[in-house]
């Protein structure tokens, strides 16, 4: 098989969020097109799994910075859900 979702590298955790969230826009566009064999079709859902991971590992390591620096002291922030009390 000589498809280019298989010639990507298979070692995901070297991307950075930005490579791996349009690799993925990439790979959905491809799918969503049609036009590929089943093989070919399953080796992009797989490499779009694999990217949706990276991305998820970078919002999670993003947002748990944002929490710690938020739960320092000076750092609180108002209550932005609008609570009207």
């Amino acid at each position: 098989m000589t498809d280019d979702a298989t010639k990507a590298p298979a070692a995901t955790d070297t991307l950075g969020y930005e490579q791996a969230r349009d690799e993925l826009i990439e790979v959905v566009r491809r799918l969503e097109a049609g036009g590929t064999t089943l093989e070919e079709s399953l080796a992009l859902w797989e490499r779009g799994e694999e990217l949706a991971k990276v991305c998820r590992h970078w919002l999670q390591g993003a947002r748990a910075r944002l929490d710690e620096a938020l739960a320092q002291p000076g750092n609180e922030q108002p209550d932005r859900q609008g609570d009207a009390g």
